[in-house]
């Protein structure tokens, strides 16, 4: 019979005074009445020790007079409470290199400044997916022949010239994964990962902000010029945050086709200030297509 272990992340705190207590893997703390059966006894079993083992050890320390009554089916049924609990198990504890990567399977289509794209590119493939580079004229083919199993990530170390990500922004409607990533300034924007036809797409990121900025006519001005390296750009301490956030992003939707399991994370525009790593965060819904206005009778 294998020894029962506390499920990963749970733990057994001995506070003084006042028993134990159980941190769930939540981080919340629970207080534990282990009634007849000794603290020392549930921590030494939970640490290895089988259960008669554990009996033995309390009887030999315990007088004639206070002796344990059914010291081994006590401490069994408090073991079973907390596998009732959700917070032991008696399965062996699973080998972490057998476990499935989260990216396991799934092509990763990079594209744009190597500042973002090295970091990313070895993140990505820690989780276990296969970086691939591809020219921007290559894309659309390149990602609708990959399988169910495609992202695209295209990060900028610049703001996006006008028209670029158009074609992209296609990709989710066929069931690939679109992020996005790119610099203005000081700031760098990390848009909503899409995953299906419903996800935000660039350009619905654009119109969202020129409607949210009184100075709306100077943005779009701003994104329309041309930016030279202004040298503010990403260290490689940002480069490997704003990384992190889109394979994170990557890996919390890659496994629901629909991106459904984090809807509340995935409207999320995040800007990220490269002088202190201040990360703001701002909801961003697709934009509506617009039904065209009827024609109108010409005025007599």
């Amino acid at each position: 019979m294998n020894t029962p272990r506390l499920v990963p992340g749970a733990a057994l705190v001995a506070v003084p005074g006042r028993g134990l207590a159980l941190r769930t893997p939540d981080g919340a703390f629970l207080r534990v009445d282990t009634g007849e059966v000794p603290a020392a006894d549930l921590l030494r079993l939970f640490a290895g020790a089988d259960s008669a083992d554990s009996a033995d050890k309390a009887d030999s320390g315990a007088g004639e007079a206070d002796a344990p009554h059914d010291a081994t089916g006590a401490l069994d049924q408090l073991v079973a409470a907390f596998q009732d609990a959700g917070y032991a198990t008696t399965h062996p504890p699973r080998d972490p290199t057998a476990s499935r990567p989260p990216l396991a399977g799934t092509t990763l289509l990079l594209l744009g400044d190597r500042v973002l794209t090295e970091p990313v590119a070895r993140l990505a493939a820690d989780a276990g997916a296969r970086p691939e580079p591809v020219d921007p004229d290559r894309l659309t083919a390149r990602a609708r022949a990959a399988g169910p199993r495609c992202a695209v990530v295209w990060c900028l170390d610049r703001p996006v010239p006008p028209g670029l990500w158009d074609a992209a922004d296609a990709l989710a409607r066929d069931g690939v994964a679109w992020l996005r990533c790119h610099r203005e300034g000081a700031h760098a924007w990390v848009e909503p990962a899409a995953f299906d036809a419903d996800g935000v797409t660039s350009a619905d990121v654009r119109l969202r902000r020129l409607a949210a900025t009184p100075a709306h006519r100077e943005l779009d001005a701003y994104w329309a010029a041309p930016h030279e390296r202004d040298g503010a750009g990403h260290t490689a301490v940002t480069a490997a945050y704003t990384a992190a956030l889109l394979v994170g992003d990557l890996v919390a939707g890659i496994d629901d086709p629909a991106g459904r399991a984090t809807a509340p994370r995935r409207f999320l525009l995040r800007r990220l200030d490269l002088r202190d790593l201040t990360l703001t965060t701002h909801p961003v819904l697709p934009v509506p297509a617009c039904t065209p206005m009827p024609a109108t009778a010409a005025a007599p």
